[in-house]
């Protein structure tokens, strides 16, 4: 379980956080929504300790992160950040290799256990035939599933994802999210896609300026009384393949009437 308590933060005297609480129950996959600039990889950073907040309290498994360190923390928390592309010509086994640094000593190297562990990954995200490739010369897809591979090497059983779905075509996102759906971990993904989180995720957080606007199941969070005002635009909810879908439009564009027509009857255009 991962529990985030009164997190609050600031960039150089601006608030990004304020008073956040956060809970993602063992074995669920919880959506980070919001718009640009509302706190969603402020508050996953807060949570893998790679910034400090101001006040509050992150744990995992009701352990405090600040109190982990080394492989106490890697053994529990394993993160897919916002990578560029790599530079360097490494190799997708390289790559995932780099998962099981937490558990090496400095001078042994590499074991055998820990390339079993990271073919085991590469098999399990369905990336074992790009062992040899060098990662520059994957596609999107193909890196954010090594990524992921890299986090399954580490072992851990709580996972953090930093919009792994951007740069991706429509085939790839669902191909993506259907495999962390289908892991075994404690998951927190931050999206951008409402309707992606709504088909991937079991439940979801909605920040807006740096606080909690929603906070629940999908069909409680994802509904026009609550969309329209955060994201600013008409919002029509409707079920597609089984699950919640959202329809957009300008708030601006309102529903126009024709001209009567030459049997004096006036019919209502389609909003555009």
């Amino acid at each position: 379980m991962i529990n985030a308590s009164g997190i609050a933060f600031s960039y150089a005297g601006a608030p990004v956080l304020d008073d956040i609480d956060l809970v993602v129950e063992q074995g669920t996959t919880v959506g980070l929504i919001g718009p640009n600039g509302s706190g969603k990889s402020t508050l996953l950073r807060t949570i893998y300790r790679s910034l400090r907040p101001h006040s509050g309290v992150v744990a995992i498994d009701d352990i405090p992160v600040r109190t982990l360190r080394g492989r106490s923390l890697a053994a529990r928390l394993a993160v897919v950040g916002q990578e560029a592309p790599a530079e360097t010509p490494a190799t997708v086994t390289d790559t995932v290799l780099l998962g099981r640094a937490p558990w090496t000593h400095s001078l042994r190297g590499y074991s055998r256990g820990d390339r079993i562990a990271a073919a085991a990954a590469l098999e399990h995200v369905g990336a074992r035939h790009l062992a040899d490739r060098p990662v520059t010369q994957l596609s999107g897809g193909e890196r954010q599933r090594v990524l992921i591979a890299r986090a399954l090497a580490q072992r851990a059983d709580h996972l953090l994802l930093d919009e792994p779905t951007n740069h991706l075509d429509i085939g790839y996102q669902h191909e993506l999210l259907g495999l962390v759906r289908a892991l075994a971990a404690t998951t927190l993904i931050v999206l951008h896609d409402l309707n992606l989180a709504a088909r991937y995720c079991d439940a979801l957080v909605l920040l807006h300026r740096g606080r909690i606007a929603a906070a629940g199941p999908v069909d409680r969070v994802l509904t026009p009384e609550v969309i329209e005002p955060v994201y600013g635009v008409r919002v029509h909810r409707t079920t597609a393949f089984g699950e919640t879908q959202l329809l957009f439009g300008p708030r601006d564009r309102l529903p126009a009437t024709k001209p009567a027509d030459r049997n004096g009857v006036r019919e209502e255009a389609a909003t555009r």
